[in-house]
């Protein structure tokens, strides 16, 4: 098996910078009420940026004051989700984003150390950006401060 190895963030695809400044409302799948997890500091960090983030979990009511919601199938059609944050593992990933897709979600983005080809196919073959094993966070501090 090969070690993780980690992105090259001197190497970030164009594409990924265009979508976390385009973005102002996420879907973060996958999000903790740990502290210690990723998922948590990461909608930590853009909640205090000012981006707009739904935590979905099926296992939580609330994460950092907002609502949480099981599934994004479970979040209201009227609110408009920019792009789809997912921390799962890679086998995972399709269903999540077959459910970003029929909702309409234009940018899909699977956190760091996750990929799959088959969700990254279906996601392009819809017109979808994708964005695999980078994180919104890290490309987000990279971005030229204003």
């Amino acid at each position: 098996m090969e070690a993780c190895k980690l992105p090259d963030y001197t190497n970030v695809p164009p594409q990924a910078f265009e979508i976390v400044r385009q973005t102002k409302t996420i879907a973060l799948v996958g999000a903790s009420p740990k502290e210690e997890r990723p998922s948590h500091q990461v909608m930590k960090y853009l909640l205090e940026k000012g981006f707009e983030v739904i935590p979905v979990n099926p296992g939580q009511k609330e994460i950092l004051g907002k609502k949480c919601y099981p599934s994004l199938r479970d979040i209201p059609p009227e609110i408009k989700i920019d792009t789809v944050v997912i921390f799962r593992r890679p086998d995972l990933v399709l269903p999540i984003v077959e459910e970003a897709l029929a909702r309409g979600v234009k940018n899909i983005w699977l956190q760091e150390g996750i990929v799959n080809e088959e969700a990254q196919r279906l996601a392009e073959a819809s017109r979808a950006r994708i964005v695999m094993g980078f994180c919104f966070k890290k490309v987000h501090q990279l971005l030229p401060k204003v």
